[in-house]
């Protein structure tokens, strides 16, 4: 862990600069809208240690899977989340030397994330090899109004100096994966122009034939006023570039604006990329720098009206909830079906793929909560649009029904690891329980007759094909998985993957029953569509009754899988700190030997099933698990920290609260470099909603039992309850829940019931 960027409640500051810490800082304060993003990456030329990113939604390399070793099932590829051509560059160059910014020496220097505006700042001071010193301000947004736009504003001033300055924006299409294999390149060119002030490059990716056009257009200013001068195109192989050349007196700033227009087929045919792209950087050209930015910050503006925390007291805590919640909305907009959530969104090129478990199981509360349930419900489309190819999966492993994806962009498995590819099972549990979660929160059965059921039907083959029956001891048995806890592999029977088997099968047939009644002719449609037979649901039934589940009846806990217990038994508060994390320290054999525990695994399926539980039984498992847990995934501390809460051990979860919330703030893995942690910062926002919060959903009733945590004196967050805007402000002796928006309705705090009036709020004294 490292404190290495000033708190501020809206801004995450860099002040001086560390080449050192570059990577952090361009992960931190990367930036995007749904469709497309970039690392904080310098405008100019760095030579430096940068990891160079521009990222667009959907667009990837199906790179081969290269392996010393071949099993029937394993999948054809690695997706690869494709580095794009670069449109944020801007070459610079004082009296014919090319600006490196490696090369100089900073006298002043800060690089600023405005989370309240959605924009880069980057403002410095530089001393060259000559001693020229000149001041340069950078500003660069990605409009949250306009999907395809961005824009730079750039200025330049000579301070102690007369002299030809020359910039030059470009658009550099030879860019490279850092993780490709061999260093080979996915981008082949189509075609390119420059005229004048206008330049674009078409590049279409190898194999899946992503055609992606990006343009771009500029204006310069000298002192305000508008500069005309000599251009000079230049064009290479896949890149363009225009040359702005001036000579500029001492103190006087050079002001250039840049705007870029990102198309793709995904959304455009071929022959209109370069019209549609040439169209919309017009209208942004048109409308210009301020008018553009003022679009994009109302945009962003009306995000943080209906999503934004406010913590009094704490100002720490309060910088790293809004750094979550500002990237989670940079990375997902839920216009697209077929798009999902990355773990690292738009800031880097790990973990290839576009979707994980994650989403359901961490990231699926926030846009309920936080959006209009169409965007919620698109990431449930999303899977049941994946529904055939989740099949086809489940078949090359000789099982029924479908197994989804543990990684994947279009449905297809591309994880390349087998202890995850052909064991983590769970994952299915998790798409299941995410469309509970959806009708439980909105109330929309009738989603179930139009999409879920054919979903929960075809998962629920697989786990009934996947059980092993043991007549000995009259047990359904789920043999060589791995659970959540990933520093276990090939185990038998992890009690979270028999739990949320078993619940699964149970919640299909309650569906069932739930579309015979309310849904009776579709769901006579559905049972004929899907071969449904009486045989099956006795079945499943009979799965329910007569699954194992490992238990330590001397401690009275659940085990988290058969053996757990015999190893040996060590607390991590027993091991050095030269052992953490374990993952860069220990080897993989002494990893999978040892009892320590990556993520919540038992106290997950616990956090998921709740009600099941009393609190006696909660926190004898808390209380055994999480010692023995290293939380070295990103999704550990949420989970913990939120049971914490309900078993009243407030100060664990305000430290695990600020463990998951500043994770990348403060690089506790040592892994921020790579880029951030997306799916994990919606768990961050779990923790006060649903940890201090208390929120949850019974009986379709909205519940809370909300607390504050010592170090605050308050806080107030929002959510969006069936189409009820409520904003809930929590004070150590008082409790006010006001709604925005929506009709005269119930809830419950604590244990009684409080009607809240439209317009108007709601007072419970503690």
């Amino acid at each position: 862990m490292e404190k290495y960027f000033l708190v501020d409640e809206w801004n995450v500051i860099e002040e001086g600069f560390n080449p050192d810490k570059n990577r952090l800082t361009e992960s931190v304060m990367s930036l995007g809208n749904g469709y497309m993003g970039i690392r904080g990456n310098f405008t100019e030329y760095y030579s430096g240690d940068s990891l160079k990113g521009t990222y667009i939604a959907g667009v990837y390399y199906p790179d081969k899977t290269r392996v010393g070793w071949w099993k029937i099932g394993y999948p054809e590829y690695f997706a690869k989340v494709l580095n794009a051509p670069d449109f944020t560059t801007i070459d610079v160059y004082i009296e014919d030397e090319r600006l490196d910014l490696a090369k100089v020496k900073f006298k002043k220097f800060k690089r600023t994330l405005n989370m309240k505006t959605g924009c880069l700042n980057i403002e410095f001071t530089i001393c060259d090899g000559k001693n020229r010193e000149t001041e340069i301000k950078t500003k660069k947004f990605i409009s949250m109004a306009k999907g395809e736009v961005a824009a730079i504003s750039y200025s330049i001033t000579p301070l102690n100096y007369d002299g030809k300055i020359e910039l030059i924006p470009l658009i550099d299409g030879d860019v490279s994966n850092e993780d490709s294999n061999y260093g080979e390149k996915f981008w082949d060119e189509v075609e390119k122009n420059v005229d004048g002030l206008y330049g674009y490059i078409t590049m279409k990716t190898k194999k899946l034939d992503f055609f992606v056009c990006t343009s771009m257009k500029y204006d310069v200013y000298c002192s305000g006023n508008k500069n005309k001068t000599e251009i000079e195109p230049i064009v290479k192989e896949k890149y363009v570039g225009s040359k702005y050349k001036t000579y500029c007196n001492i103190g006087e700033t050079i002001t250039l604006y840049k705007y870029a227009a990102v198309t793709s087929n995904r959304y455009y045919k071929n022959e209109e990329l370069v019209s549609k792209g040439k169209e919309i950087l017009e209208e942004a050209f048109l409308k210009g720098f301020d008018n553009l930015f003022e679009e994009h910050s109302k945009a962003l503006e009306h995000q943080w009206k209906e999503s934004d925390i406010v913590i009094d007291g704490d100002v720490e805590s309060q910088q790293a909830i809004r750094f979550n919640i500002f990237h989670l909305n940079q990375t997902y907009n839920g216009k697209d079906p077929r798009l999902n959530i990355g773990p690292k969104g738009f800031t880097g090129e790990k973990y290839g793929g576009s979707t994980y478990w994650d989403t359901e199981a961490f990231c699926f509360p926030f846009y309920l909560s936080t959006h209009d349930k169409s965007v919620a419900r698109n990431l449930l489309i999303y899977r049941y649009n994946h529904l055939e190819k989740a099949k086809e999966n489940a078949k090359k492993l000789g099982l029924k029904g479908a197994l989804y994806p543990m990684v994947t962009m279009n449905g297809e498995e591309c994880h390349n690891e087998w202890e995850i590819t052909f064991e983590e099972i769970h994952r299915n549990a998790a798409i299941s329980y995410a469309i509970y979660s959806y009708v439980r929160y909105t109330g929309d059965e009738e989603y179930l007759s139009d999409y879920g059921f054919e979903v929960l039907v075809e998962i629920s083959r697989f786990w009934e094909s996947r059980v092993n029956y043991n007549p000995l001891k009259d047990k359904y048995m789920i043999l060589g998985v791995t659970g959540p806890n990933e520093y276990e592999n090939n185990v038998n029977n992890n009690w979270y993957t028999n739990t949320m088997a078993a619940w699964n099968l149970s919640y299909t047939l309650k569906v069932c029953e739930i579309l015979k009644k309310k849904y009776p002719e579709k769901y006579k449609v559905l049972k004929e569509k899907l071969k449904l037979q009486d045989i099956e649901f006795e079945k499943w039934q009979d799965i329910i009754n007569k699954m194992y589940y490992p238990y330590v009846e001397s401690l009275k806990i659940f085990e988290q899988q058969d053996g757990y217990m015999d190893k040996e038994q060590k607390l991590v508060s027993e091991l050095s700190k030269d052992d953490l994390p374990l993952n860069q320290n220990w080897s993989w054999d002494r990893i999978l030997r040892s009892c320590f525990i990556k993520q919540a695994d038992v106290i997950q399926g616990i956090y998921f099933l709740n009600e099941r539980y009393d609190l006696d039984t909660i926190k004898r498992n808390f209380d055994f698990y999480e010692p023995r847990t290293v939380h070295e995934s990103s999704l550990s501390a949420c989970i913990y920290s939120i049971i914490a809460s309900q078993i009243g051990y407030q100060n664990k979860a305000y430290e695990l609260f600020l463990r998951s919330s500043r994770l990348d703030l403060d690089n506790y893995n040592n892994d921020t470099n790579d880029g951030l942690h997306i799916t994990s910062m919606a768990g961050t926002w779990m923790t006060i909603t649903q940890g201090f919060g208390g929120m949850k959903v019974i009986n379709d009733m909205l519940c809370f039992k909300p607390y504050v945590p010592s170090k605050w004196k308050s806080y107030s967050f929002k959510i969006l309850f069936r189409e009820h805007l409520l904003k809930i402000d929590v004070k150590k002796d008082v409790i006010t829940i006001y709604q925005e928006r929506g009709n005269e309705f119930i809830i419950k705090v604590f244990d009684d019931e409080y009607t809240v009036p439209q317009n108007g709020s709601v007072i419970i004294k503690k």
